[in-house]
């Protein structure tokens, strides 16, 4: 389970690496910010998508372990669940993250950041220590 954490966790540290590194990139001015500011269309469709795509992800990121067939097959299969669904779990709270910052910059709108915040928020949640996936692994 030792193994499976660190890989986690390492998968976990690189999601919100690149975050950063979209910020200071951006902030350095190295990338053009505001580019798409003008295109207002695209721009209205992408809040509306990313605000249901963030949300739900917040929503099932937290919750993912907690659905029955999940649940059983983390106590059941320990090890190889744990990495398939945690990974799975990381996957869906820090991708619209990661895309939430990258269109806050491109749109400079405040919206995407917001979201970006949300999920960040969520992140400690889900820090997959190791006492975290040895008892998300073990009946209750």
């Amino acid at each position: 389970m030792k193994k499976v954490s660190k890989q986690l966790t390492a998968f976990y540290t690189a999601q919100v690496a690149l975050a950063l590194v979209i910020i200071v990139l951006f902030e350095l001015n190295v990338l053009p910010e505001g580019i798409k500011a003008d295109d207002k269309q695209s721009e209205f469709m992408l809040v509306a998508t990313m605000e249901l795509v963030s949300l739900g992800a917040a929503f099932l990121g937290l919750r993912l372990f907690k659905f029955k067939a999940i649940h059983h097959d983390l106590v059941t299969r320990q090890e190889r669940a744990m990495w398939k669904w945690g990974m799975a779990r990381l996957i869906i709270l820090e991708a619209p993250m990661v895309i939430d910052t990258l269109l806050y910059y491109i749109y400079m709108n405040p919206t995407f950041g917001y979201l970006a915040i949300i999920l960040l928020l969520c992140l400690p949640f889900v820090f997959p220590s190791l006492n975290r996936c040895l008892s998300e692994t073990t009946e209750e």
